[in-house]
């Protein structure tokens, strides 16, 4: 018997990637005394037709049932090319650029989707950023133990993955520092410091 004023909770599980794991044919959780029913998607499953007439299921139609994943690709394409808002049309074509990653090469999504428009995404502009800060710091870090190693001699392997965790600016604090060391132990009582802040 439901209870009055309390309102029925539909869940939904949508799985992206086609898989053989017998979770994806399940449509119940249970765990203790919670209990959970849902109806489960299988995107590999589902036709694609539908998903391509919303903008917005654009992204999600690239893992939908296809002949050939390339041709769906390019239609996908064609179809967000049609789209007269640039901002929704970019945050669209990363949107289907990253799905499409789980089915497709790279090459092929680059071919059919236009990079210049993605570039202007959102979702594009920080995946771009994390990049690039990420190999700023990757790039630091070897400068400094390139240093570390000519300053001190060899590195000990037990230092490397706390030089290789600092963050850019303890990096570049550590290529300053680094001039006045005199033994490793100045090093490590350095990483000491960094670590107790």
């Amino acid at each position: 018997m439901p209870i009055v004023g309390v309102e029925r909770l539909h869940q939904v599980v949508i799985y992206l990637r086609k898989s053989d794991s017998p979770k994806v044919r399940q449509n119940d959780y249970k765990q203790g005394k919670t209990s959970h029913q849902f109806e489960v998607i299988r995107l590999w499953e589902q036709p694609s037709e539908p998903l391509l007439k919303a903008p917005g299921l654009f992204p999600f139609a690239i893992l939908a049932q296809a002949e050939k994943q390339e041709n769906l690709l390019r239609q996908i394409a064609q179809e967000i090319e049609q789209i007269s808002d640039s901002r929704e049309q970019s945050n669209l074509a990363a949107s289907t650029a990253i799905l499409a990653g789980l089915v497709l090469e790279k090459d092929i999504i680059q071919r059919l989707l236009r990079k210049d428009i993605m570039k202007e995404s959102v979702i594009y502009q920080e995946i771009w950023s994390e990049g690039l800060q990420e190999g700023r710091q990757k790039g630091e870090a070897n400068l400094v133990l390139r240093q570390l190693n000519r300053r001190l001699g060899d590195i000990s392997p037990e230092l490397l993955p706390n030089i290789r965790s600092l963050d850019l600016e303890q990096l570049e604090n550590l290529g300053e520092a680094l001039l006045d060391f005199q033994s490793l132990q100045d090093l490590e009582q350095w990483l000491e410091n960094c670590r107790a802040s």
